[in-house]
Formats: C-alpha cells, sequence, structure tokens
C-alpha cells in the first residue's frame, strides 16, 4: 500500500479525492490531517476488499472501478446488496460500531482503486470534526435504507417491476454494470434480463 503523497499519480488521485461526494467539501485544513491516513489500495476484477466475517475494517473512497456488496450463506449462494462506484464510499462502520463481525463482503466489479485507512483512524477523524461525522453518518443511514429497499423491492415487485426501479434510481450506473452482475443484483438470470431490456428498451 502507497500513502497518496508517495504514489506516482498524485495530482490526479487528490483531485478524484477531491471529487468524492463525502470528501468534496472538506477545508485544507482538514485534508491535512486526512491524506496522510489515506493508503491507495490496487484491486483487480473479483477482490475482495472486506470479506464477510472479518473483524478488521477499512473505510473505502471508491477512487476508479466499481465495487459490490455481497452477502453469502454456508453453501456459496450469494446476494448483491449495492454497488458503488466512483466518487461514492463504501464502509463497514455500522459493524464496527456494533463490534460485530462484517456481515458482508465488498468486492472489485471491475478493476478498482480505492482511497482507503483502518476504520479507527477514520472515526476518530470525523469525532474531530462533526460537521464531517453529520454528513458521513447521514450517508450510512441512507446506505442502509437503500439496501433495506433493495431487499423488500426482490420480494414485492416482478421482473420488469425490478429492472424499471433499478433505472428510476440509478440512471449513473446504466450502462456500467456488467449483465451478468446487473442480473444477480435485481435476481435474474441474464437471459431474462437480456428479454426485458429489448422489451422495454434502452441499455
Amino acid at each position: 500500500m502507497t500513502v497518496i503523497a508517495n504514489h506516482p499519480q498524485r495530482n490526479t488521485l487528490r483531485l478524484q479525492l477531491r471529487e468524492n461526494l463525502l470528501l468534496k467539501d472538506l477545508q485544507p485544513a482538514q485534508w491535512e490531517v486526512l491524506e496522510p491516513l489515506l493508503t491507495v489500495g490496487e484491486y483487480r476484477k473479483g477482490d475482495r476488499l472486506a470479506r464477510q466475517g472479518d473483524e478488521e475494517m477499512l473505510q473505502f473512497f471508491i477512487l476508479d472501478g466499481m465495487v459490490k456488496r455481497v452477502v453469502s450463506n454456508p453453501e456459496g449462494h450469494e446476494m448483491i446488496l449495492r454497488f458503488a462506484a466512483e466518487s461514492e464510499m463504501d464502509t463497514s462502520y455500522a459493524a464496527w460500531r456494533l463490534r460485530t463481525p462484517i456481515p458482508y463482503s465488498i468486492v472489485a466489479v471491475t478493476g478498482a482503486r480505492t482511497a482507503e485507512l483502518p476504520m479507527p483512524q477514520w472515526v476518530d477523524f470525523i469525532e474531530h470534526h462533526p460537521e464531517v461525522m453529520s454528513r458521513f453518518e447521514y450517508e450510512v443511514m441512507k446506505l442502509m435504507s437503500e439496501v433495506m429497499t433493495h431487499t423488500i423491492t426482490l420480494h414485492l415487485l416482478d421482473a420488469p417491476g425490478r429492472l424499471l426501479r433499478f433505472r428510476r434510481k440509478h440512471p449513473e450506473l446504466a450502462g456500467k454494470i456488467p449483465k451478468k452482475e446487473l442480473a444477480a443484483y435485481l435476481n435474474l438470470t441474464p437471459e431474462t434480463l437480456s428479454r426485458l431490456k429489448q422489451k422495454l428498451g434502452g441499455a
């Protein structure tokens, strides 16, 4: 892992970080504190950034690529809970606060690059900057609500309804998610997803 200041693409990384939805309003003095804590993570498609059941937790800011939250049962069946792409974040904050293992894995959907730091350091930072902590906890609640709503949607909507809702709620992800991944997220086969796209139109 390389700290941002020592990375050969540090200027690009700094620009990407400042486009992050959570971090874009940080003041210069706050950047001076946060940046030295961040390391750059490089992940290939399929790599796990965090493993379900882990107790060592990190805070991730997505710089390039896309990741997903996934839960698995003992038989190996997986359910995708959400996706996160450039300018977004993923976190194990709730599990850290509850002192429980991470209840899901975070997996690279594509090649991905992150800026990341251990959860204790992130929590120490936000506790010293209450306005950042307030924004962060609001985003965590939004993520939890998004995951809960998605789970309910899988049970209440038919296949066309699930696809239409996804397009309505996540237009920024249209065309970015591989078909196999999107089909799994919507609890469809890739073939069914292809038929629905042809019927409903659009990418």
